[in-house]
């Protein structure tokens, strides 16, 4: 991870619209992968790490920009696309007098104008060989890309990776390869998701904020897991994210921690240690093979795959489709009885989608608290969310997709909210429906 220049960037909410007024159509969150993500080994993982290291000790200790370390890490994950598959370039620039190298990887087929590409930079500092930064997250996306390959898989999207240069000095190599891209194709990438440090020693579990629908693919994935992460903020701007979002392309991604500390209430969280950095050898000579945590790397990589898998799956055209939103305000008591906020469909014909998307944004201090239902107009209740005392984090602003082809369309339907823990508050912003 770069401490370059610092980019303000704002997460983004759902845009407000008109009270059950029906819009143009818009594309729901991407589905769940038609075939389910596959376990990536972190055995596999940590042997490209080991690599990495190896390379890093012959040749000077480091895998910085302009070094032959450098050259030789493009040459090692190079040589494991081509053998799997994959259409691989390295794009040149120049930075400090030296030769800088990003690699680009594509996956044969899927829509090569529905994008899905997933990023990490390989470079590491002067001062240590960059196991952890960033070994992990270069580490984990080749894996990825491998196992695309063992899967043979056929994503209805176009898969592209990218391993980037001097991102140390700022973000050189992916400025350079967004600045270089026709405005034709940067439209074509759809999402970019960036994996900075993902096997911090001392780790968290942290999400990028930016997109909504990407910060919930992740979360929802580790909540699974029974892990409630965290929204980023220790590393906005100082990754290679940034030259996406500041083309207007929505970006996701996942970070175990660098610099700052661990607090209490993360510790109790996610084990570990309050009071020390995430990371306490990030920048130094001591970002060796000995420091990582596996348990982080392995859960961190399984969630790319997921990604991956579930993104690059999605149908590449928009469904035909109305949407009703309400941003009235709705206030959830704590610890009371429930709430509910109606939406008035009309104008609809017949029932509901089978496929019906329901688009939350509650704003609270701790989901965790938050018991979540949809109901028809016919009164069928639908769960969207159960309570869960390990969900510390704040805030409901993700999409469900429910099955209501047995219910009629038109007519009042109700999200409905109840509080059944104490001491915490929030409201229903906004929610809508996409038939």
């Amino acid at each position: 991870m770069s401490t370059g220049a610092v980019v303000t960037l704002a997460a983004a909410l759902f845009a407000p619209a008109a009270v059950a007024a029906p819009a143009a159509p818009v594309a729901p969150a991407a589905p769940r992968a038609a075939a389910a993500a596959p376990d990536i080994p972190v055995a596999n993982v940590k042997a490209h790490l080991a690599q990495l290291q190896s390379i890093a000790t012959a040749n000077g200790g480091n895998r910085a920009h302009g070094r032959t370390g450098y050259k030789a890490s493009i040459d090692y994950v190079k040589g494991k696309l081509d053998a799997a598959g994959f259409t691989t370039s390295l794009k040149t620039f120049t930075y400090n007098g030296s030769t800088g190298y990003n690699l680009i990887a594509d996956w044969p087929g899927g829509d090569t104008s529905h994008v899905v590409m997933a990023g990490a930079h390989l470079d590491s500092v002067t001062g240590g060989p960059g196991i952890n930064d960033n070994g992990s997250g270069s580490a984990g996306i080749l894996e990825t890309a491998l196992a695309v390959s063992r899967a043979g898989l056929q994503p209805t999207k176009h898969l592209r990776f990218g391993w980037w240069g001097a991102e140390e000095y700022g973000m050189v190599g992916s400025k350079n390869y967004v600045n270089s891209l026709p405005a034709a194709e940067r439209s074509k990438i759809e999402t970019y998701l960036n994996f900075d440090m993902i096997g911090s020693p001392n780790p968290g579990y942290f999400t990028y904020r930016y997109d909504t629908a990407l910060d919930a693919l992740f979360r929802d994935y580790f909540a699974g897991i029974g892990i409630s992460t965290e929204q980023d903020f220790e590393g906005d701007g100082r990754s290679d994210h940034a030259p996406f979002q500041d083309a207007g392309i929505r970006v996701g991604g996942l970070f175990s921690g660098a610099d700052y500390t661990k607090t209490s209430a993360q510790a109790a969280k996610w084990g570990g240690t309050a009071g020390q950095a995430f990371d306490r050898c990030y920048h130094s000579s001591c970002d060796t093979s000995a420091n990582i945590n596996d348990t982080a790397l392995d859960r961190m990589s399984d969630a790319i795959a997921y990604a991956i898998w579930t993104l690059s799956a999605g149908t590449t055209t928009p469904p035909t489709g109305t949407v009703f939103e309400t941003t009235a305000d709705v206030q959830i008591p704590d610890y009371g009885a429930a709430v509910t906020s109606d939406l008035a469909v009309t104008g609809r014909t017949g029932n509901a989608p089978a496929a019906l998307q329901v688009a939350v944004d509650i704003k609270h201090t701790y989901r965790g608290d938050l018991v979540i239902d949809l109901v028809a107009p016919n009164g069928t209740a639908f769960r969207l969310k159960n309570s869960s005392g390990s969900d510390s984090a704040p805030n409901v602003q993700t999409t469900y997709t429910v099955n209501a082809s047995a219910v009629p369309a038109n007519g009042t339907w109700k999200l409905k909210v109840q509080d059944v823990g104490q001491q915490d508050t929030g409201y229903i912003d906004s929610w809508k429906l996409t038939f």
